[in-house]
């Protein structure tokens, strides 16, 4: 049984996002679990994301895992349903650079769905809530591995 530490990580720029959305793809996202804040400038999800760090020691496991975007200062969605139980993967996560040093956050999903946050600057985090636990729900890419 794998035994790492949980993930915490920080975004403060593209690069930072880009590790954080290697981390997060083919997360599992529930709209139940998807918030916005818009009095406290947040944007906040809790996901189940495939721990690639484990499929690279032969495990499959998920871990829930909270993230959370500040600064925000509107949400838009395009094809993504707020309502309903209905499971979405998440592809990746990207910054659209707008007037320094604003832009916007693109979650995009397997679906063609998408939530766009424009935001003032990029100030992102993800913390892992659990030690995980096996799955069966493999994302294809760790199959191959």
């Amino acid at each position: 049984m794998l035994t790492a530490e949980p993930l915490k990580l920080l975004a403060f720029d593209e690069d930072d996002l880009a590790v954080m959305s290697t981390h997060l793809q083919d997360a599992q996202v529930r709209p139940a679990e998807i918030a916005w804040l818009p009095a406290e400038h947040r944007f906040a999800l809790v996901v189940d994301r495939f721990d690639w760090c484990a499929a690279d020691c032969g495990e499959r496991r998920r871990r829930r895992t909270g993230l959370h975007f500040e600064r925000v200062l509107a949400v838009r969605r395009s094809q993504f349903q707020q309502e309903g139980d209905t499971v979405s993967s998440l592809v990746a996560v990207a910054f659209a650079p707008g007037e320094a040093p604003a832009g916007s956050i693109i979650l995009s999903f397997a679906d063609g769905a998408a939530i766009r946050l424009d935001v003032e600057c990029l100030e992102a985090a993800m913390a892992d809530l659990d030690t995980g636990r096996p799955c069966a729900d493999a994302p294809v890419a760790a199959l191959e591995r």
